[in-house]
């Protein structure tokens, strides 16, 4: 892991490979390291950037002057400026998606595509904004993840068929024992990261606006993000492909590895041609 200084402010990014340059956004409550099986086959063609989202993984709390995903999205700016790197591409699911889509309104001249994952670019929906909020608070309150909370949070990020196999997959029991091993200030500075997803800004008549080859993926299971809102960000976003991806919940990459990175071969190496 390399790092990096925001506003006084450490972030902690990962950089393999050469070649185009992908830049990977992860999901909320998860780190850089959900992108591994996409990293070990791409970075064989492409230079990946994959920095851990402010208070997730090894990076430090996001700075006291970030108040949004487009104030982050200049952090991402600001760490392709320090790498020197003009152009490249952006990868995001969940907020990853969220903030890849500042960033290509931000610098629409510097983006090359943009994979939208398991993410939806309007608005949290108002029964689940509330839903998501009221789970915060009790999580920032509480400095934890508290107990009758994780029965609640881990189905939501996997399909039904992860979470009947026995035994479990190893991304649900490391996902489970990290909620329930987190405490204290971290928890509270994600509780803060939460309230700036899940209260983002709509998008979706802004993106329409920019010229750029867009890849929609979601999984066919995906709870937060269900499969309807790609659909109305495919006819949000013109000329974007969508496609579903079969047996795959809301971390569709870790679920359908080799469908999701063979896909993302497939988009990147069309846009070469």
């Amino acid at each position: 892991m390399k790092s990096f200084t925001v506003n006084g402010q450490t972030m902690r990014y990962q950089d393999v490979g050469t070649g185009e340059v992908l830049l990977f956004g992860h999901s909320y409550l998860w780190n850089s390291q959900m992108w591994q099986p996409q990293v070990a086959a791409l970075s064989q063609n492409y230079r990946c950037i994959v920095p851990d989202l402010w208070s997730h993984g090894q990076s430090d709390a996001a700075p006291d002057t970030m108040h949004s995903l487009k104030d982050y999205a200049g952090h991402m700016l600001a760490l392709m400026d320090h790498l020197a790197i003009e152009s490249f591409s952006v990868v995001g699911l969940s907020v990853g998606g969220m903030w890849g889509t500042e960033l290509a309104l931000l610098a629409p001249e510097r983006i090359n595509a943009l994979v939208l994952m398991d993410t939806f670019i309007g608005l949290e929906p108002e029964v689940m904004h509330a839903k998501y909020f009221a789970m915060l608070d009790s999580a920032i309150a509480t400095q934890s993840f508290p107990e009758p909370l994780i029965p609640q949070v881990v189905p939501m990020f996997f399909s039904d068929n992860a979470l009947q196999q026995t035994p479990e997959p190893d991304f649900v029991t490391t996902f489970r024992t990290f909620l329930t091993e987190t405490s204290g200030s971290q928890v509270a500075e994600m509780g803060r990261i939460g309230k700036l997803v899940f209260g983002r800004r709509d998008l979706i008549d802004e993106i329409d606006g920019l010229n750029l080859p867009v890849l929609i993926m979601v999984g066919e299971q995906d709870k937060p993000r269900p499969v309807l809102e790609s659909y109305l960000m495919q006819d949000a976003i013109a000329g974007s492909q969508l496609i579903v991806i079969p047996q795959a919940g809301h971390i569709s990459n870790l679920e359908q590895p080799e469908f999701v990175t063979q896909a993302l071969e497939n988009f990147f190496e069309t846009l070469a041609r």
